[in-house]
């Protein structure tokens, strides 16, 4: 089946990944076109008006099974969070405080899954030419146009870690836990004002009551003084600051790897996050954490802290594009609120806690904010990205996207 790409002709099935997808069905070189056949793949408009009439009503989404995977996949992703936030203890705990020298190795080996599939692809020359041409490249002032983030992206995250773990430092957990909202109000508006995402009443009743149940977490450990410890008037407000600066990045590199996935193919997104990610994370590792890494304790349980850590952390950037995909950054960090709930769970076995009664309550909470965030959604939910376009020329079709939904009605993701 020989092809050409091409934007903005509805005949065609139209990719945008470039080179063949991991989670698409591309075969050429970077860059060169490609063509599909009318006749075996369905235009993606028509397909996409035809199944918007298959389900109809407030409860559509509901319906189908991408809203159940979506679910399960934010809840996955959650227990990811609370498995390093776990490693993290344990090797605070164990004396060794080192954040960018411990996320350092999840860089690496995001580097070398992702980028090394990617030069497969590719080729060597192949991937210099991409690296040299979308690597560097993204001063660009429209977001609507072609450009690459990868830099911007890898940035905010390496700093968005650094400084989240940096405040805990400092300032009360309850303190760092209530700034961290800010990462989805930052989510919300940086969405609202470049990504042209306009949101349902139902969507943000939904975010409204996913803070509410994390607000009962909170006031959970405020009554019975869990995740409380005495700190200075100074060392309180550096640490707020700290935290308010990595939700901050943490809301940009989210929004920004949203729109990326949407348009590229997720081991380029994750390659080239674990690549820039590992040179950036290493000099501010080696700046910042040179005393700490000389003063820690470094025996056999230490190596598999780091371990676990680094293979919960990389499983969760695997699985984040996915749900950027399917849902949108927004779901992506309400659904991380039940993080707080899966740790205590695990904190009764690991760290001898108890949990108290609002505990359960504040799950349900989140859980049924995450439902009815989805409220009022037709058959593809939130994977109907407004920047693509209104058929979703402009994206990629690949795991997870509405366009592959189209193309191929009976796949799950």
């Amino acid at each position: 089946m020989r092809s050409y790409e091409m934007k903005n002709v509805a005949q065609t099935h139209i990719s945008e990944a470039g080179p063949s997808d991991i989670d698409g069905a591309n075969t050429g070189p970077h860059g060169e076109p490609e063509i599909v056949d009318d006749g075996q793949v369905p235009s993606p408009g028509m397909a996409i008006a035809e199944l918007e009439t298959t389900k109809k009503g407030r409860f559509a989404y509901f319906k189908t099974k991408q809203f159940y995977i979506v679910l399960i996949l934010g809840q996955v992703l959650s227990l990811c969070l609370t498995a390093t936030n776990t490693f993290s203890s344990l090797l605070a705990n164990n004396g060794n405080s080192i954040p960018a020298f411990q996320t350092w190795f999840n860089y690496v080996l995001l580097n070398f899954i992702y980028t090394s599939y990617t030069i497969y692809k590719y080729g060597f020359k192949g991937y210099c030419r991409f690296l040299w041409t979308h690597g560097w490249k993204f001063f660009d002032y429209e977001l609507t146009k072609d450009r690459d983030l990868d830099i911007i992206l890898s940035f905010c995250d390496v700093e968005g870690n650094y400084f989240t773990v940096l405040a805990y430092r400092y300032t009360t957990i309850l303190s760092a836990e209530l700034i961290n909202f800010w990462a989805i109000v930052i989510v919300v508006i940086v969405s609202f004002l470049f990504l042209k995402v306009r949101y349902h009443p139902a969507q943000v009743v939904g975010i409204f009551i996913c803070i509410g149940g994390l607000g009962i977490l909170i006031g959970s450990d405020h009554i019975t003084g869990t995740n409380q410890y005495s700190v200075s008037n100074g060392d309180q407000l550096k640490g707020d600051l700290f935290a308010l600066l990595g939700a901050t990045f943490y809301g940009a590199s989210n929004v920004a790897e949203e729109f990326l996935a949407s348009e590229r193919p997720l081991y380029e997104v994750v390659g080239q996050l674990g690549f820039w990610g590992m040179i950036i994370n290493g000099v501010q590792a080696g700046i910042f954490d040179r005393g700490s890494f000389q003063s820690a304790t470094w025996n056999g349980p230490i190596g598999g802290y780091i371990a676990g850590y680094t293979l919960a952390l990389t499983i969760f950037y695997s699985l984040a594009p996915v749900v950027f995909r399917m849902g949108s950054a927004a779901f992506f960090n309400i659904s991380l609120l039940t993080s707080n709930f899966w740790g205590a769970i695990i904190g009764i076995q690991v760290f001898g806690l108890t949990v108290y009664f609002l505990y359960p309550i504040a799950f349900v909470c989140i859980v049924g904010g995450l439902i009815i965030y989805f409220v009022g959604k037709q058959v593809f939910g939130e994977s109907l990205k407004p920047w693509l376009g209104r058929n979703q020329e402009k994206g990629i079709s690949g795991i997870g996207t509405a366009k592959r939904r189209a193309e191929h009605p009976d796949v799950l993701v």
